[in-house]
Protein backbone atom coordinates (compact mmCIF):
# COMPACT_ATOMS: atom_id res chain seq x y z
CA UNK A 1 0.00 0.00 0.00
CA UNK A 2 1.65 3.61 -1.09
CA UNK A 3 0.26 7.36 -0.75
CA UNK A 4 -0.23 9.46 1.89
CA UNK A 5 -1.06 6.83 4.57
CA UNK A 6 -4.07 8.08 7.15
CA UNK A 7 -5.38 10.37 4.95
CA UNK A 8 -5.58 8.28 1.82
CA UNK A 9 -7.24 5.32 3.81
CA UNK A 10 -10.01 7.70 5.26
CA UNK A 11 -10.91 8.53 1.49
CA UNK A 12 -10.63 5.14 0.14
CA UNK A 13 -12.27 3.51 3.38
CA UNK A 14 -15.58 5.53 4.11
CA UNK A 15 -17.78 2.72 5.21
CA UNK A 16 -16.88 2.02 8.92
CA UNK A 17 -15.93 -1.62 9.88
CA UNK A 18 -16.35 -1.26 13.46
CA UNK A 19 -18.45 1.39 15.58
CA UNK A 20 -18.41 1.35 18.98
CA UNK A 21 -21.14 3.78 20.50
CA UNK A 22 -21.30 4.65 23.53
CA UNK A 23 -19.87 2.31 24.70
CA UNK A 24 -19.23 1.53 28.43
CA UNK A 25 -17.86 -1.78 30.85
CA UNK A 26 -18.09 -2.55 33.94
CA UNK A 27 -17.75 -6.11 35.85
CA UNK A 28 -20.02 -6.42 38.75
CA UNK A 29 -20.08 -3.63 41.31
CA UNK A 30 -16.07 -2.68 40.57
CA UNK A 31 -15.01 0.40 38.96
CA UNK A 32 -15.93 1.41 35.58
CA UNK A 33 -13.37 0.02 32.81
CA UNK A 34 -15.00 2.04 30.23
CA UNK A 35 -17.10 4.81 30.13
CA UNK A 36 -19.31 6.08 27.53
CA UNK A 37 -16.59 5.37 24.31
CA UNK A 38 -17.38 5.77 20.77
CA UNK A 39 -14.90 4.61 18.58
CA UNK A 40 -14.99 3.84 14.66
CA UNK A 41 -12.48 2.29 12.19
CA UNK A 42 -12.74 2.23 8.58
CA UNK A 43 -12.35 -1.30 6.47
CA UNK A 44 -8.74 -1.25 5.25
CA UNK A 45 -7.41 0.87 8.95
CA UNK A 46 -4.45 -0.14 11.23
CA UNK A 47 -5.29 1.31 14.34
CA UNK A 48 -3.32 1.25 17.53
CA UNK A 49 -4.61 1.43 21.06
CA UNK A 50 -1.92 2.68 23.45
CA UNK A 51 -2.61 4.44 26.94
CA UNK A 52 -1.88 3.28 30.57
CA UNK A 53 -2.60 0.07 32.35
CA UNK A 54 -6.45 -0.61 33.09
CA UNK A 55 -7.45 2.12 30.71
CA UNK A 56 -9.49 -0.56 28.89
CA UNK A 57 -7.42 -1.34 25.75
CA UNK A 58 -7.71 -5.37 26.01
CA UNK A 59 -11.33 -4.64 27.25
CA UNK A 60 -12.12 -2.81 23.85
CA UNK A 61 -10.83 -6.14 21.82
CA UNK A 62 -12.83 -8.76 23.78
CA UNK A 63 -16.43 -6.76 23.88
CA UNK A 64 -15.75 -6.18 20.09
CA UNK A 65 -14.82 -10.50 19.67
CA UNK A 66 -18.28 -10.91 21.48
CA UNK A 67 -15.83 -12.82 24.20
CA UNK A 68 -17.43 -10.09 26.64
CA UNK A 69 -20.60 -8.19 26.69
CA UNK A 70 -21.24 -4.67 27.21
CA UNK A 71 -23.01 -2.18 30.02
CA UNK A 72 -23.94 -0.52 27.83
CA UNK A 73 -23.98 1.07 24.20
CA UNK A 74 -23.62 -0.99 21.06
CA UNK A 75 -21.06 -2.64 18.93
CA UNK A 76 -21.26 -3.55 15.64
CA UNK A 77 -18.51 -5.21 13.09
CA UNK A 78 -19.48 -5.25 9.49
CA UNK A 79 -22.88 -4.22 10.64
CA UNK A 80 -23.89 -7.02 12.65
CA UNK A 81 -23.15 -7.50 16.75
CA UNK A 82 -19.91 -9.24 17.50
CA UNK A 83 -21.43 -12.10 18.08
CA UNK A 84 -23.03 -12.52 14.45
CA UNK A 85 -19.55 -11.14 13.34
CA UNK A 86 -17.22 -13.82 14.61
CA UNK A 87 -16.83 -15.73 11.50
CA UNK A 88 -15.08 -12.70 9.79
CA UNK A 89 -12.34 -12.31 12.41
CA UNK A 90 -9.27 -13.36 14.25
CA UNK A 91 -8.01 -13.00 18.08
CA UNK A 92 -3.99 -13.03 18.33
CA UNK A 93 -2.90 -12.78 21.93
CA UNK A 94 -0.06 -12.01 23.65
CA UNK A 95 0.69 -15.84 23.71
CA UNK A 96 1.07 -17.99 21.21
CA UNK A 97 -1.04 -20.50 22.63
CA UNK A 98 0.03 -23.39 20.45
CA UNK A 99 -1.22 -26.67 21.38
CA UNK A 100 2.57 -28.56 22.51
CA UNK A 101 0.94 -31.71 21.11
CA UNK A 102 0.52 -30.49 17.46
CA UNK A 103 2.55 -30.00 15.17
CA UNK A 104 3.31 -26.28 13.04
CA UNK A 105 1.07 -27.73 10.42
CA UNK A 106 -1.44 -29.30 12.28
CA UNK A 107 -1.72 -25.86 14.96
CA UNK A 108 -2.06 -23.43 11.36
CA UNK A 109 -4.75 -25.66 10.72
CA UNK A 110 -6.94 -26.31 13.58
CA UNK A 111 -9.50 -23.57 12.59
CA UNK A 112 -10.15 -25.75 9.38
CA UNK A 113 -10.61 -28.83 10.69
CA UNK A 114 -13.19 -27.31 13.26
CA UNK A 115 -14.97 -25.76 9.94
CA UNK A 116 -14.62 -29.31 8.47
CA UNK A 117 -12.97 -28.15 5.46
CA UNK A 118 -11.90 -31.35 3.65
CA UNK A 119 -8.17 -32.53 4.20
CA UNK A 120 -7.06 -31.96 0.64
CA UNK A 121 -7.66 -28.16 0.77
CA UNK A 122 -6.82 -27.52 3.97
CA UNK A 123 -3.60 -29.37 3.21
CA UNK A 124 -3.21 -27.23 0.65
CA UNK A 125 -4.36 -23.65 2.46
CA UNK A 126 -1.60 -24.45 5.24
CA UNK A 127 1.03 -24.88 2.83
CA UNK A 128 -0.14 -21.37 1.25
CA UNK A 129 -0.07 -20.25 5.15
CA UNK A 130 3.43 -21.54 6.09
CA UNK A 131 5.05 -20.20 2.84
CA UNK A 132 3.44 -17.22 3.57
CA UNK A 133 4.81 -16.77 6.86
CA UNK A 134 8.00 -18.12 5.85
CA UNK A 135 7.64 -21.45 8.25
CA UNK A 136 7.80 -23.68 5.04
CA UNK A 137 10.63 -25.52 6.74
CA UNK A 138 9.21 -26.14 10.19
CA UNK A 139 6.01 -27.50 8.98
CA UNK A 140 6.42 -30.67 11.08
CA UNK A 141 8.54 -29.25 14.04
CA UNK A 142 6.35 -28.93 17.66
CA UNK A 143 6.11 -26.02 19.76
CA UNK A 144 8.84 -26.39 22.19
CA UNK A 145 11.37 -26.68 18.82
CA UNK A 146 10.45 -22.68 17.72
CA UNK A 147 11.44 -19.60 19.34
CA UNK A 148 9.30 -17.16 20.32
CA UNK A 149 9.63 -15.12 17.15
CA UNK A 150 8.76 -18.41 15.19
CA UNK A 151 5.64 -19.74 17.51
CA UNK A 152 3.85 -16.08 17.01
CA UNK A 153 4.47 -16.45 12.77
CA UNK A 154 2.72 -19.73 13.54
CA UNK A 155 -0.16 -18.06 15.59
CA UNK A 156 -0.35 -15.53 13.18
CA UNK A 157 -0.78 -18.39 10.33
CA UNK A 158 -3.45 -19.57 12.18
CA UNK A 159 -5.31 -16.76 12.96
CA UNK A 160 -5.12 -15.92 8.85
CA UNK A 161 -6.41 -19.41 8.12
CA UNK A 162 -10.06 -19.07 8.35
CA UNK A 163 -10.18 -15.53 6.04
CA UNK A 164 -10.36 -13.14 8.37
CA UNK A 165 -11.47 -9.61 7.34
CA UNK A 166 -10.59 -8.08 10.43
CA UNK A 167 -7.93 -8.68 13.03
CA UNK A 168 -7.96 -8.33 16.74
CA UNK A 169 -3.92 -8.28 18.60
CA UNK A 170 -3.67 -7.72 21.84
CA UNK A 171 0.14 -6.82 22.90
CA UNK A 172 1.11 -10.21 20.52
CA UNK A 173 4.83 -8.97 20.56
CA UNK A 174 5.61 -7.85 24.08
CA UNK A 175 7.55 -10.69 25.07
CA UNK A 176 9.79 -10.88 22.38
CA UNK A 177 13.24 -8.99 22.05
CA UNK A 178 13.65 -5.77 20.31
CA UNK A 179 14.84 -7.06 17.15
CA UNK A 180 12.48 -10.09 17.05
CA UNK A 181 9.76 -7.58 17.51
CA UNK A 182 10.99 -5.12 14.82
CA UNK A 183 11.41 -7.97 12.01
CA UNK A 184 7.56 -8.75 12.77
CA UNK A 185 6.47 -5.51 12.50
CA UNK A 186 7.52 -5.17 9.36
CA UNK A 187 6.36 -8.95 8.51
CA UNK A 188 3.13 -8.03 9.53
CA UNK A 189 2.71 -4.78 7.13
CA UNK A 190 3.95 -7.36 4.58
CA UNK A 191 1.72 -9.62 5.27
CA UNK A 192 -1.42 -7.08 5.51
CA UNK A 193 -0.61 -5.36 2.28
CA UNK A 194 -1.29 -8.88 0.47
CA UNK A 195 -4.39 -9.73 3.09
CA UNK A 196 -5.73 -6.12 3.30
CA UNK A 197 -7.28 -6.61 6.34
CA UNK A 198 -8.30 -4.16 9.18
CA UNK A 199 -6.07 -4.33 12.18
CA UNK A 200 -7.45 -2.88 16.09
CA UNK A 201 -4.09 -3.14 17.77
CA UNK A 202 -3.06 -3.38 21.34
CA UNK A 203 0.37 -2.28 22.88
CA UNK A 204 2.70 -0.40 25.48
CA UNK A 205 5.20 0.64 22.78
CA UNK A 206 4.54 4.11 21.12
CA UNK A 207 7.36 3.16 18.57
CA UNK A 208 5.30 -0.12 17.68
CA UNK A 209 1.93 2.06 17.17
CA UNK A 210 3.69 4.46 15.13
CA UNK A 211 5.71 2.38 12.59
CA UNK A 212 2.46 -0.17 12.24
CA UNK A 213 -0.42 2.05 12.34
CA UNK A 214 -2.51 4.16 10.14
CA UNK A 215 -4.38 6.07 13.37
CA UNK A 216 -3.52 5.62 17.13
CA UNK A 217 -5.83 6.19 19.66
CA UNK A 218 -4.60 7.32 23.12
CA UNK A 219 -7.00 5.99 26.21
CA UNK A 220 -7.10 7.60 29.65
CA UNK A 221 -7.98 5.56 32.47
CA UNK A 222 -10.53 5.59 35.28
CA UNK A 223 -13.07 5.06 33.82
CA UNK A 224 -11.47 4.18 30.25
CA UNK A 225 -12.33 6.80 27.80
CA UNK A 226 -10.47 8.45 24.39
CA UNK A 227 -8.02 11.25 25.30
CA UNK A 228 -6.53 11.77 21.75
CA UNK A 229 -7.18 10.31 18.57
CA UNK A 230 -4.53 10.85 16.19
CA UNK A 231 -3.54 10.11 11.97
CA UNK A 232 -0.32 8.65 11.51
CA UNK A 233 0.75 10.29 8.11
CA UNK A 234 3.56 8.47 7.15
CA UNK A 235 3.40 6.49 3.89
CA UNK A 236 3.66 2.88 3.22
CA UNK A 237 5.41 0.59 2.32
CA UNK A 238 7.14 0.86 6.34
CA UNK A 239 10.56 -0.34 6.06
CA UNK A 240 13.59 -0.26 8.48
CA UNK A 241 14.81 3.01 7.50
CA UNK A 242 11.93 4.44 8.45
CA UNK A 243 12.72 4.10 12.47
CA UNK A 244 15.63 7.04 11.39
CA UNK A 245 13.62 9.50 9.99
CA UNK A 246 12.69 12.55 11.58
CA UNK A 247 9.23 12.12 10.22
CA UNK A 248 8.72 8.70 12.20
CA UNK A 249 10.73 10.52 15.40
CA UNK A 250 8.52 13.25 15.58
CA UNK A 251 5.56 11.42 15.78
CA UNK A 252 6.81 9.12 18.67
CA UNK A 253 7.20 12.15 20.49
CA UNK A 254 4.04 13.37 19.98
CA UNK A 255 1.99 10.43 20.97
CA UNK A 256 4.49 10.54 23.81
CA UNK A 257 3.56 13.14 24.97
CA UNK A 258 -0.30 12.28 24.76
CA UNK A 259 0.61 9.73 26.73
CA UNK A 260 1.91 11.21 29.34
CA UNK A 261 -1.12 13.40 29.58
CA UNK A 262 -3.27 10.65 29.44
CA UNK A 263 -1.67 9.41 32.66
CA UNK A 264 -1.57 12.69 34.49
CA UNK A 265 -4.97 12.76 33.95
CA UNK A 266 -5.86 9.60 35.54
CA UNK A 267 -2.96 10.26 38.70
CA UNK A 268 -4.85 13.71 39.18
CA UNK A 269 -8.47 12.26 38.97
CA UNK A 270 -9.61 14.29 36.35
Amino acid sequence: MRGDAASQFSREYAVPQVELSSVSKQYGNGRAILDSLTLSIAKGEFVSLVGPSGCGKSTILKLVSGLSPTTAGEIHVDGMSPENARETMSFIFQEATLLPWRTVRQNVGLGLELERVPRERRHAKVNSLLDLVGLSHVGEAYPRELSGGMKMRVSIARALATGPRLLLMDEPFAALDEISRDRLNEELLRLREEQKWTVIFVTHSVAEAVFLSTRIVVLASDPGRIHADVAVDLAYPRTAELRASPAYEQKVIEISRLLRDARSLAESGA
